[in-house]
């Protein structure tokens, strides 16, 4: 690591921008080791730098204005990239300024100064409990695998989990006389979820009737969910799931695992759940993150309001 600080500084002092190779490498090292982020994360991160790498081009970063980080900010947008994406870039300059802080290259982070997140910030979609129950029920006999497809669907809803959550749950943790599942979540940190009723059916129906049939005998794999070549049911394969299951029933083309972690969580606010208790199903770090569900459903707020207010 020492090596590759003094290899960015030497960098730093020369014309050519210090945000290639051996500053990256550095960075990536930072986000694995010393903030203990997870490879998803961390593969984001390495794709946003790289793109403000591409369009920083000769501009040397210690002489950038704030100006001149917001016209990077406004390509982004020129370029169509979704508000969520806009805000994960904002995220990741800061992250990668208060790094090239900490090494010395950088006196202040100007990029701390950039809109806040939640001004990109744009409010999830969600399916209604009448549309996911038809997605719930879109496998059927001419699919491949209906049960394996049906317990993964029943899975992202029951628990609002994320999909790279769900790619990795294995057999053992996966208790259904109990009916939680214990997950892995950001950070390597685990946590327990209740499942329904209906979830654990067809995560027994699964495990009896299919999965058998999947399981490869050289690998034995302990995932729950197998590809059809036995392996673990990746997370770009659970995502292609969610879209053909959604086109299905008509739901919009936006829709998918994590539109099912919204439902999750917006019906959850709507039936009176606690937001604390939410954000310990959800894995959130921070409440703030959590609350961006109770702008998506009004209901419940009213329902409180109209309960409680003494002129509603």
């Amino acid at each position: 690591m020492r090596l590759l600080r003094n290899r960015i500084k030497r960098n730093a002092s020369k014309t050519q921008s210090p945000v290639i190779g051996n500053t990256v490498a550095a960075f990536v090292h930072y986000l694995r080791n010393e903030c203990h982020l997870a490879e998803n994360s961390i593969a984001a991160y390495r794709r946003d730098i790289t793109r403000f790498n591409h369009w920083l081009g000769k501009r040397k970063i210690a002489k950038l204005s704030i100006t001149k980080l917001s016209d990077f900010i406004s390509t982004l947008k020129k370029h169509n990239l979704a508000p969520s994406s806009i805000a994960r870039n904002i995220v990741s300059l800061r992250v990668f300024f208060r790094f090239l802080q900490l090494e010395g290259i950088l006196s202040e982070n100007k990029a701390e100064l950039l809109g806040s997140q939640k001004l990109w910030q744009r409010i999830p979609e969600i399916l209604t409990p009448g549309s996911v129950q038809r997605l719930l029920n879109a496998p059927n006999h001419r699919d491949s695998y209906p049960l394996r497809d049906r317990a993964l669907l029943e899975l992202l809803y029951a628990t609002g989990c994320r999909a790279s959550e769900v790619s990795h749950l294995t057999v053992a943790n996966t208790h259904l006389d109990e009916a939680y599942c214990k997950y892995h979540g950001k950070g390597g940190k685990q946590r327990l979820v209740p499942l329904a009723k209906q979830a654990v059916q067809s995560i027994s129906n699964y495990l009896e009737h299919e999965r058998p049939t999947l399981v490869d005998e050289q690998s034995l794999s302990n995932s729950l969910l197998l590809s059809r070549t036995g392996k673990p049911l990746r997370r770009e394969a659970i995502w292609e799931l969610v879209k053909k299951y959604a086109a299905r029933i008509g739901a919009p083309n936006s829709i998918s695992p994590h539109s099912l972690r919204h439902s999750f969580a917006t019906h959850m606010l709507a039936g009176g759940a606690d937001l604390r208790q939410l954000q310990e199903l959800l894995g959130h770090a921070s409440i703030a993150t959590t609350q961006i569900y109770t702008h998506v459903d009004q209901s419940h707020l009213q329902k409180v309001h109209k309960e409680f207010h003494p002129r509603a």
